[in-house]
């Protein structure tokens, strides 16, 4: 059985988004002539081309399969690529995030992130929204050479953060990320802003919410360890 989850020492969140709107980059796929709704597609086919160099054993960074999905499925040009991926660095919080990341910081529990994106995205986008006194450290598994949901990714942010595991949750609004979480043995927090219903073949989330505070309200209400 699963052991009772407890409330966590630090909270981990995922980047892309769930800190951050992508809609930056949508727009300048627009701007090249691709329409909007496809950014969906290439961001999925992102993390497919990812997660299988991964498992098969090949370091592949975040920006290199995104460029790669646009190759595969768009007709731009090498350097409207190159500006479409460039736009990451141009993302902004969504509004739920300084919120989300207060009531953390007025709980006493430490926040950071979790994402395998190219560095500096995250610190920028941060930045941006103007919660960077809010988060202790930002992650990206970029560092160590893996992919979530691989379980060493979680593991090594626990590691980072020195914590056990099992005080460590991750939140994120990606179904298959808070699975490899909990997986590893962490607490997941799912919200459910980007999916209308979490995946069905994963195990439920530990918590829930449609918003990020929810979900941080959520995990506020576990009991102590």
């Amino acid at each position: 059985m699963t052991a009772p989850r407890t409330r966590p020492a630090v909270v981990a969140f995922d980047v892309n988004e769930t800190l951050l709107d992508l809609a930056p980059v949508q727009a300048t796929l627009i701007e090249n002539g691709e329409p909007g709704h496809l950014l969906p597609t290439v961001f999925s086919r992102t993390l497919a081309l990812g997660f299988a160099a991964a498992t098969a054993g090949t370091r592949c960074r975040f920006r290199d399969a995104f460029e790669a999905a646009l190759a595969q499925l768009t007709g731009l040009s090498a350097a409207q690529r190159t500006a479409v991926a460039d736009a990451f660095g141009e993302l902004s919080p969504h509004p739920d995030v300084k919120p989300a990341l207060r009531r953390l910081t007025s709980a006493g529990v430490r926040a950071v992130t979790l994402s395998q994106g190219t560095p500096g995205v995250a610190e920028a986008g941060l930045s941006r929204g103007g919660v960077t006194p809010l988060v202790e450290r930002t992650l990206t598994t970029e560092s160590i050479g893996v992919w979530k949901p691989d379980r060493a990714a979680y593991l090594w942010a626990a590691g980072v953060c020195d914590v056990a595991p099992a005080e460590l949750a991750l939140v994120a609004v990606h179904s298959w990320d808070v699975h490899g979480a909990q997986r590893a043995g962490l607490t997941g927090g799912w919200c459910s802003r980007a999916e209308s219903a979490y995946a069905a073949v994963y195990e439920p989330p530990h918590v829930q919410g449609a918003s990020l505070l929810e979900v941080v309200e959520a995990l506020l209400a576990l009991p102590p360890a």
